[in-house]
C-alpha cells in the first residue's frame, strides 16, 4: 500500500460550468475524495491558501481571474509548493496548454472527457505526488520486473533494459494494478493524451514490442475491451 491513501487526499476544482462542476465532483467524491469547487480563479486562490489541496484541477477560460494568471499566483505560495496543478484544455486551445505549463502547471487534461477516464488520470497524477512528498524511491518491484520511475529504467531479471518512453508509460499504467483490465480508451488517455491522435493499431503495435521484451505470458488482451498486465508467478 502507498504511504499516502488516495482515498484521503484533497482536490480542488476550479471550472465556471456548473455541470461540469457537479459531474466531475460527483465521480471524485464517488472515489472518496475530498473535494472542493470554485467558479474563478479568484475563488480558486483563496481556497487553495486556505485547504491546501493536493491535486488542483483548473479550467483556463474563467471570468474575474483565468485559469492561467490562477495558476501563477499559486505557484508563489509556499504552502502549495507540493501541490500538483493540472489544467482542463479543450482540444482546440493548444495555446492554453503551452501557457499553462509556462504559468508552472505540471500536466493537463482534454475536454470532453469520460468520468472514468479522468479518475484514472486523477489516480495517477496523486500518486506521483504521495511519492514526491513522501521522499519515497519511486521503483515498483514485480517479481523479476523492476520499475524505476523516476529514471525511466527497467530491469528484467537482472539486466536493465532500455524502454522508449510510451512503453515505458504504457508499462506503467498497466503494472499500477496488476490483473486490472485498462480500456483501450484509458490507455490511449492517460498514455498519449492531447498528442497526435492516435488509433487503436497503435496501442497493438506497443503491446506487441513489451511482449517481444517481457514476454507474452504476461500481457492478456481482453477482446473488444483492452488489456491487462499479469504478474509471473
Amino acid at each position: 500500500m502507498h504511504p499516502m491513501k488516495e482515498s484521503k487526499a484533497k482536490i480542488l476544482l476550479v471550472d465556471d460550468e456548473p455541470d461540469i462542476l457537479e459531474i466531475v465532483s460527483y465521480n471524485l467524491k464517488n472515489e472518496g475524495y475530498q473535494v472542493y469547487t470554485a467558479e474563478n480563479g479568484e475563488e480558486a486562490v483563496k481556497k487553495a491558501k486556505k485547504k491546501k489541496p493536493d491535486l488542483v484541477i483548473l479550467d483556463v477560460m474563467m471570468p474575474v481571474m483565468d485559469g492561467i494568471e490562477a495558476c501563477e499566483k499559486m505557484r508563489k505560495m509556499p504552502e502549495l509548493d507540493k501541490t500538483i496543478i493540472t489544467f482542463l484544455t479543450a482540444r482546440s486551445e493548444d495555446y492554453s496548454m503551452i501557457a499553462g505549463f509556462d504559468a508552472g502547471a505540471d500536466d493537463y487534461i482534454t475536454k470532453p472527457i469520460k468520468p472514468r477516464v479522468l479518475v484514472s488520470k486523477v489516480k495517477s497524477l496523486l500518486r506521483r505526488n504521495a511519492a514526491e512528498k513522501e521522499g519515497e524511491d519511486n521503483t515498483k518491484k514485480l517479481g523479476d520486473l523492476i520499475i524505476d520511475r523516476d529514471q525511466y529504467k527497467i530491469f528484467f531479471k537482472k539486466k536493465e533494459i532500455v524502454l522508449p518512453r510510451k512503453e515505458f508509460e504504457l508499462l506503467s499504467l498497466l503494472t499500477t494494478q496488476p490483473g486490472k483490465v485498462y480500456t483501450r480508451e484509458e490507455i490511449l488517455d492517460v498514455v498519449w493524451g492531447n498528442e497526435v491522435i492516435v488509433g487503436g493499431r497503435t496501442i497493438d503495435v506497443h503491446i506487441r514490442k513489451l511482449r517481444e521484451k517481457l514476454g507474452d505470458k504476461r500481457f492478456k488482451t481482453v477482446k473488444g475491451v483492452g488489456y491487462k498486465y499479469v504478474q509471473s508467478k
